[in-house]
């Protein structure tokens, strides 16, 4: 069985929620990606912060980046959608549709350990399979 930790990104970044919108930005421009996960002062995970959810949750709204703590954003976002390391590549599949996400957090026990992005399954699936992940997430 083709589990998550096989196909995931590892060694996920991630930032406190209390670092600022400015900070995450600067992070995911200088790591060239478009999410980071977010987790509270103890290194739990809270959230996930996109690049989306700056510019709709703060730029467009007028608010200063470098006050607006990443709390603010992943207050926002609700529950994170999460998948644990040892679960099948089907069930984070069943879990990216129902949840309609691009990217889960990895998480073994209480730490993040990497990311499935929609690429990461791409590269690992028949296109069949790639094929209907998409539709379902992009409905």
């Amino acid at each position: 069985m083709t589990t998550a930790r096989d196909i995931m990104t590892s060694g996920a970044q991630y930032l406190k929620d209390d670092q600022t919108a400015r900070g995450a930005a600067e992070r995911l421009a200088v790591s060239d990606i478009g999410a980071v996960p977010v987790c509270d002062t103890s290194g739990h995970l809270v959230g996930m912060v996109t690049d989306r959810d700056i510019v709709v949750g703060v730029i467009a709204q007028g608010k200063d980046a470098g006050r607006t703590p990443l709390s603010d954003l992943t207050r926002s976002n609700g529950n994170v959608v999460t998948i644990g390391a040892d679960d099948s590549v089907e069930e984070a599949i069943e879990t990216m549709k129902r949840n309609q996400v691009r990217r889960l957090p990895v998480i073994d026990g209480s730490e993040v350990v990497g990311i499935v992005s929609q690429a990461d399954v791409a590269r690992s699936l028949s296109p069949e399979k790639v094929g209907e992940l998409f539709s379902a997430i992009s409905a």
